[in-house]
């Protein structure tokens, strides 16, 4: 199953832009996804139990670095859905 996932992350420091830009690099540099970035939010689709892999990985490593932060996310099924 294909999964989308559109994410908005909220650092709750001053040097916030930088902790978003980590967590966006660091998506960009899984070649088994697809990431698609707005200003607002960043789209990342793949199979659904590796990015579900790859998100609990990247959300801990994002709090471990930022210590409280907020992510806004909405999941899709997007197996029948051509996203790119």
């Amino acid at each position: 199953m294909k999964l989308a996932v559109e994410i908005t992350l909220y650092p709750l420091d001053e040097k916030y832009v930088s902790f978003i830009k980590d967590f966006i690099d660091r998506l960009n540099q899984n070649e088994n996804l697809l990431v698609k970035t707005t200003a607002t939010c960043t789209l990342v689709v793949g199979e659904y139990d590796y990015l579900m892999q790859v998100l609990q990985n990247e959300f801990k490593t994002t709090f471990e670095a930022v210590g409280q932060a907020a992510f806004v996310c909405k999941f899709l099924n997007a197996t029948n859905m051509d996203l790119g």
